[in-house]
């Protein structure tokens, strides 16, 4: 299930259960993110022929001036010649007519090996988007060759993790897409460790446990080691259960195969 296309989920969701109410923001179960991420922002493209402006789709982190890291989904199958921009804005205004503080994508690159999400041991689900303009903020920080192999269990579980985005919002534990928020604020919310897998981590977002987590338009956006300061991204939202509130599947940075991708930019040294 892949975290994208949100006003389609949203639109899927009213049919199905009447109106979504806007009471709160939440990533999932989280808060406005503010100022404390201006590194994250989120991919936005004139898609939706509804709404009068670009439309936000995924998120994604400034990992150096100009180079902004999501998911390689959330850059395939676009038509040929689609302009896509970025914002870092805490909030964006998707009906603005000309939104303020854009930045054009130059260009993007996703990894050649990939594959649709569930598909093999390693969907190589990573992309690298070129900004046409260098950005002020301090880019996130990239792990090293297998660093989350170097912790125990308990100790990621100590350690935790924050995730960062613009998507779909939920603020209540019940299922189903009546609890389905749809907004376009940076939010956060912080989440424990499920388990370790090769090319994969997966997170709680389970509030019944005090997590959060991300939703649909979340893909590409990062998962920090350690608490709201941490600036160490380690993983990229993937996928996740269907109503956005049990497991939160991320693709590792630090694997090989994303080691040597991220490589190719000068991000992580070569190997």
């Amino acid at each position: 299930m892949s975290k994208t296309l949100r006003l389609k989920i949203v639109a899927l969701a009213c049919g199905l259960a009447g109106v979504l109410t806007v009471t709160a923001n939440a990533i999932t179960f989280g808060e406005p993110d503010g100022t404390r991420h201006p590194n994250v922002g989120a991919l936005v493209a004139d898609w939706n022929s509804d709404s009068p402006g670009p439309d936000a789709f995924c998120t994604g982190t400034l990992v150096s001036p100009t180079l902004f890291l999501t998911a390689a989904h959330c850059m395939y199958g676009w038509d040929e010649g689609t302009e896509f921009w970025v914002t870092f804005s805490p909030t964006y205004d998707e009906d603005a007519a000309v939104p303020a503080g854009l930045v054009f994508v130059s260009d993007f690159t996703f990894h050649e090996g990939f594959a649709q999400v569930g598909d093999g041991a390693d969907a190589h689900d990573i992309a690298i988007v070129t900004l046409a303009s260098a950005q002020s903020a301090t880019p996130a920080l990239l792990p090293t060759l297998g660093l989350l192999n170097t912790f125990s269990q308990q100790q990621l579980r100590q350690l935790g993790f924050t995730t960062v985005g613009y998507g779909i919002a939920r603020n209540s534990k019940e299922g189903g897409p009546h609890s389905l928020i749809d907004q376009t604020t940076r939010l956060v919310a912080q989440q424990t460790l499920l388990s370790l897998r090769p090319t994969w981590l997966l997170l709680s977002m389970n509030a019944s446990t005090n997590n959060g987590g991300t939703c649909y338009g979340d893909s590409g956006g990062p998962h920090f080691l350690g608490g709201m300061t941490s600036n160490l991204v380690v993983s990229l939202t993937v996928t996740g259960d269907r109503w956005c509130r049990a497991t939160d599947t991320t693709y590792r940075l630090d694997t090989p195969s994303a080691q040597e991708f991220l490589s190719r930019f000068g991000l992580v040294p070569a190997r």
